[in-house]
């Protein structure tokens, strides 16, 4: 608590990591899941302000066993079926021709990267596949396993290693040699701020659906929002690199006032879809999106490629 702040002011702080809808309060869920390159994923108590561990590009729902809580349906938990992120691509679910893997030529996808790469027309029973890229500095490769947590298949689908912006060529095929195919992948950067601004729009959603006020964008606290989101590069934590407390990006007026703050960052926040089914997953992250309370909501999302974690999100809620 800042000890300027007024009597009459409070504060809630929630913390996500990488898969942290898992998380169960007071419950340490520790567990590590092993991809090509020996990526590790490792799921801490949402109270652990401190993250030591080298949190893999991939974090599967399922290695948190004995754990009671999920990344949820998010069409169901947003409430609005017709939705649609701005993630440029959905795969053509229509028949695929025989010998054949995709409908499509070439999709778009974003550096982030926003969606698996999955075969099109419902193919099932493929067995084992191979899966190539002609320009490593566009991806390099792909993990073993789909994001699952999201509803990608781990038969029919692959997590790309993205590199940078440009275009490569993915050949796949099934190691029987019955299929294979080529598309030409296009990747380009995210749009920050309409990403920032959608993520608002879904808030407001869940709010409708659950006869709350719609949230404003926070305008007072856009700068903070923006700050929050770079800082938790250098300490993702809800205390800033200085040792100050998170809400002093933002103080509360004399007046007084209610603030909060969700933070979420790597490979299951790459998306405004998927950054809010991550916190609408946990109970706690999920309260301040449903707080009564809040009138504005200022987002904060980074994108560093060169980072370990590489997309950085901020919520900052506040009545001012």
């Amino acid at each position: 608590m800042n000890p300027e702040k007024p009597h009459n002011s409070k504060m809630t702080i929630l913390l996500s990591v990488n898969a942290a809808a898992i998380l169960v309060a007071g419950i340490l869920v520790a567990s590590a899941i092993w991809f090509n390159g020996g990526l590790e994923f490792r799921a801490v108590d949402e109270r652990s302000d401190i993250v030591n561990d080298q949190a893999g590009e991939m974090a599967l729902l399922e290695s948190a066993s004995g754990s009671d809580a999920k990344i949820p349906d998010t069409a169901n938990d947003i409430g609005n079926l017709d939705y649609i992120s701005t993630s440029s691509h959905e795969f053509d679910s229509s028949s695929v021709a025989a010998g054949e893997l995709w409908n499509e030529s070439a999709i778009t996808i974003y550096a982030t990267p926003d969606i698996d790469i999955c075969v099109g027309g419902g193919l099932t029973d493929l067995g084992s596949m191979y899966w190539q890229t002609s320009n490593t500095d566009v991806i390099s490769g792909f993990y073993d396993s789909a994001r699952t947590w999201l509803g990608y298949d781990n038969n029919t689908c692959r997590y790309p290693v993205v590199n940078g912006a440009g275009t490569t060529t993915i050949t796949a095929g099934t190691y029987d040699g019955k299929r294979k195919d080529s598309i030409t992948v296009t990747v380009v950067m995210p749009p920050v701020e309409q990403w920032k601004h959608e993520v608002l729009t879904l808030v407001n959603k869940i709010r409708v659906k659950n006869k709350l006020e719609q949230l404003a964008w926070g305008t007072t606290c856009e700068s903070a929002a923006d700050t929050r989101a770079t800082e938790t590069i250098t300490l993702y934590a809800h205390v800033r690199p200085d040792g100050s407390g998170w809400d002093t990006a933002c103080p509360a007026p004399n007046a007084g006032g209610v603030s909060g703050e969700n933070l979420a960052i790597g490979n299951a926040a790459v998306s405004p879809v998927s950054v809010v089914a991550l916190w609408m997953g946990s109970e706690s992250h999920r309260a301040n999106i449903l707080n009564p309370d809040y009138t504005n909501l200022a987002v904060g999302f980074v994108y560093e490629p060169d980072t370990t974690y590489r997309t950085y999100w901020s919520q900052f809620f506040s009545t001012y």
